[in-house]
């Protein structure tokens, strides 16, 4: 097990407490919750009402192939809506204020074919505690043939990486469905694995939701959909790969771009920033000003507010960015933001450059 590395507590202090008290003034001076709003419910239930809705009418409206098609790939749009706009809040416990509430949303990941327990293992404890840190961020892990640190080993075929990788970022969802749980679970290596054997009633959630989800989305389609058995495989591999595609680019560009930085310890195990410095310097902003790209991404356009404050609904994410913004300002930190379209250009180039060359591309 990798030794885990030490954040300086010690320094920074004076701007993580500003921001702290900045952002908890803005809740008590508008006297609201930082759980859902009726507008989070409402998005949930359109999101919801859309990922059931283009299912009942995949399975039970006997349309033309092409038809069916297009709901298979309408089926995994709302997938993905579903759970960054849902599930990614309520496992972070940030939906609300309620735990059984947030228990129970977090089935929609289970639902889905991911493991939400292994999802808050990978995600929330290794890539929230250690972003962008070789051998610890679980986000950075990628198969071989996709170089997205410094720490792999330079490879022929990284040259055309920022070619590929996006065919390989439609097999995201596939992957995690069919074989990322599994094997992250019975090796129980997730980055900073700490020894903790699963709970005995994960075994049986992870069996029973994968079970469920190929029932679902595979088995009941096929013995239901009037069309040649062949088309419905394909379309359910069309649905995994619009659904891994959004859902990877979402990631990819709040950490993978030429902005953000791939901090790793000194000899010492020591880390240069304190942990909340650390997420400004490894994470990026893409559209932070525009309604439709919240609303579709569930705030993870603005990744920097949602790793510094993991446990305020994401629904508040446009109103506390400005405030984070000033405050980094005001005490001379990083705050990296930019358009959509310059994110993707950015993470595209960052590829092709890591596909180079082996000196860091940004280190501490």
């Amino acid at each position: 097990m990798q030794t885990l590395p030490k954040f300086a507590t010690q320094i920074q202090k004076d701007f993580a407490s500003a921001l702290n008290s900045n952002v908890n003034q803005y809740f008590q001076d508008n006297h609201i919750s930082r759980n859902a709003n009726l507008a989070m419910v409402l998005k949930s239930l359109f999101h919801l009402t859309g990922w059931i809705g283009s299912y009942l009418l995949l399975v039970f409206g006997h349309f033309d192939i092409l038809i069916n098609y297009a709901l298979w790939a309408l089926v995994g749009f709302f997938m993905v809506m579903v759970t960054v706009n849902i599930g990614h809040d309520a496992i972070h416990g940030s939906y609300s204020a309620n735990k059984w509430v947030n228990s129970l949303l977090a089935h929609t990941f289970n639902l889905n074919g991911a493991s939400a327990y292994m999802w808050k293992r990978m995600h929330n404890q290794a890539h929230h505690s250690y972003t962008n840190i070789e051998g610890l961020d679980e986000d950075i892990e990628p198969i071989p043939v996709i170089r997205l640190s410094t720490g792999k080993e330079l490879k022929k075929i990284h040259r055309y990486q920022h070619i590929y990788a996006f065919f390989f970022y439609c097999l995201a969802t596939l992957s995690w469905v069919f074989i990322k749980d599994y094997v992250k679970f019975f090796k129980n290596e997730v980055g900073n694995f700490t020894g903790e054997p699963n709970p005995k009633k994960e075994y049986f959630y992870l069996f029973f939701y994968k079970f469920l989800n190929y029932s679902l989305f595979l088995v009941l389609p096929i013995i239901l959909i009037p069309h040649p058995w062949i088309h419905t495989v394909l379309g359910f591999l069309l649905m995994h790969f619009v659904a891994g595609f959004f859902l990877a680019i979402i990631f990819m560009l709040a950490h993978v771009v030429e902005e953000t930085h791939f901090l790793n310890p000194d000899e010492g195990g020591r880390m240069p920033h304190s942990w909340t410095v650390h997420q400004l310097y490894t994470t990026a902003n893409f559209a932070r000003n525009n309604p439709l790209a919240a609303f579709l991404t569930g705030g993870l356009n603005q990744q920097i507010e949602h790793h510094l404050f993991p446990h305020i609904c994401s629904i508040h994410y446009p109103a506390i960015g400005k405030i984070v913004k000033e405050t980094a300002e005001e005490y001379g930190q990083p705050y990296y933001e930019s358009s959509f379209t310059h994110a993707l250009i950015s993470h595209v180039r960052f590829l092709k450059r890591l596909g180079r060359e082996t000196p860091a591309v940004s280190d501490n």
